[in-house]
């Protein structure tokens, strides 16, 4: 029931934060539950289910998912968690921070644990096959988080908990987690009446499906758009990315070509480093037209849908607009504080990016380039301006920023500020879902 709060802010938007900590048992459902409980458990045949064995208190069996066993992970653990949900709201017991918000907390161990995996995929194993379950299930997800926050006997008894002089005698860790979980209903629809209930749930749903569509198609223009260049067109490039380049184009079938993939990470250094101005200017339309191409995977409609969608939502809550609904529990708690903030940041940010494009357009008309520095031109004029100005040259000091010493750098860090140890696992000893994962255990010096 943890994933439960954060899933509400985005509703369907499944993000993987299981813990690998086993999960108590809740202690209001009965002897005779918790071992039908137990019982069901064991027969669990689908290893995204399965609690989470080995060292550690359990790691996930990440080198045992499977992608066909995530859909009926997802449909069992929803079922099961609702069990859950309707034992808690039905509890004849008088509300109480432990029989309600404790168990709340304690339950949907189960969904917590299949989201663990679907985060992998999501995050590092996405794949067409992947994505068509996606689409199928998160209007399916939303739908589950729906009926939960409409859960009106559910909600009574947060509400009763939040309001009752109990809550000032818990602690401010026990209050913060009340108030959280009370607001998480009252936010997204708890307090409607029937008619607007049914309405939020339709748009819910439509969202999760209109979210899950527009990222699926920014992530379809990354695979599909690739610019391939030939030697000739080289010009600049470091030793490095040349390499990279040529590897990515033979992994495409495109031999003696090199290939600049609709990514950050291929076209950030292109940009920096080729002499060459009209290929750096397609390569940035073309990362930077993602969704923007009107073709089968463009997200204007999509984008204009999701704010009509979004719009509609929060007037049903009484909001004015979603921005109000959306910074109400934020650090700047309104739209006017948001808008205060960026109005005293802009002027000098703005004046400073003049000034940058300055002595760029400066080293520009000294070269004779003959130019007006464009956005296609920031990186690569930004470097010949700090080579210039600081004898800074970026590509010397990617030496230094190897993966393993940039590791050792966070892990240092960590340990002064958060007194952390960071001890290497034994390859083989916990499951990684990637032969280049690496594992350290985290302990307190």
């Amino acid at each position: 029931m943890g994933k439960f709060k954060t899933s509400l802010t985005a509703m369907a938007v499944v993000i993987a934060l299981g813990a690998c900590s086993e999960q108590k048992a809740p202690e209001t459902t009965g002897a005779d539950t918790q071992t039908a409980t137990t019982s069901e458990q064991a027969q669990f045949d689908n290893v995204l289910l399965q609690e989470f064995k080995g060292p550690y208190g359990g790691v996930p069996a990440f080198d045992k998912m499977k992608l066909e066993d995530l859909k009926p992970a997802l449909e069992k653990a929803m079922a099961l968690n609702l069990e859950e949900i309707e034992a808690i709201a039905n509890n004849e017991a008088p509300p109480t921070f432990e029989n309600v918000i404790v168990e709340m907390e304690r339950a949907g161990a189960e969904l917590g644990r299949v989201f663990t995996y679907y985060g992998i995929w999501s995050a590092n194993k996405s794949s067409p096959e992947f994505r068509e379950i996606q689409a199928e299930m998160s209007p399916k997800l939303s739908a589950f988080f729906t009926q939960i926050t409409q859960n009106e006997k559910l909600f009574e008894r947060v509400k009763t908990v939040y309001e009752s002089d109990e809550l000032k005698s818990l602690t401010p860790e026990e209050q913060r987690i009340t108030w959280m979980t009370y607001n998480g209903f009252a936010r997204n629809g708890a307090t409607l009446d029937s008619e607007a209930k049914k309405r939020y749930a339709e748009i819910n749903e439509e969202l999760a499906t209109l979210h899950t569509k527009f990222s699926n198609n920014v992530l379809a223009d990354e695979e599909n758009y690739v610019t391939y260049i030939t030697e000739d067109q080289l010009d600049g490039l470091p030793a490095s990315f040349v390499k990279a380049a040529k590897a990515a184009a033979e992994s495409r079938g495109e031999e003696g070509k090199y290939a600049i993939t609709n990514t950050r990470s291929s076209m950030d250094p292109f940009l920096t480093y080729s002499t060459n101005r009209e290929l750096r200017e397609k390569v940035w339309r073309t990362y930077y037209n993602r969704g923007d191409n009107a073709d089968d995977f463009d997200n204007n409609d999509i984008i204009k849908r999701i704010l009509t969608l979004r719009d509609e939502r929060v007037e049903l809550l009484g909001y004015e607009n979603y921005a109000q609904w959306r910074l109400e529990d934020r650090m700047a708690k309104n739209p006017e504080n948001a808008m205060d903030l960026m109005m005293k940041v802009w002027p000098a940010a703005i004046a400073r990016v003049e000034e940058e494009v300055a002595d760029m357009q400066a080293i520009a008309d000294e070269e004779g380039a003959d130019i007006t520095i464009e956005p296609w031109d920031y990186r690569f004029y930004a470097e010949k301006v700090r080579q210039a100005k600081y004898d800074l040259d970026s590509n010397e000091v990617k030496q230094y920023l190897q993966l393993d010493k940039l590791r050792e750098a966070m892990f240092y860090v960590a340990g002064r500020l958060f007194n952390f140890n960071f001890t290497p696992v034994e390859e083989g000893k916990v499951a990684v879902f990637h032969e280049d994962v690496k594992v350290w255990e985290v302990t307190d010096r």
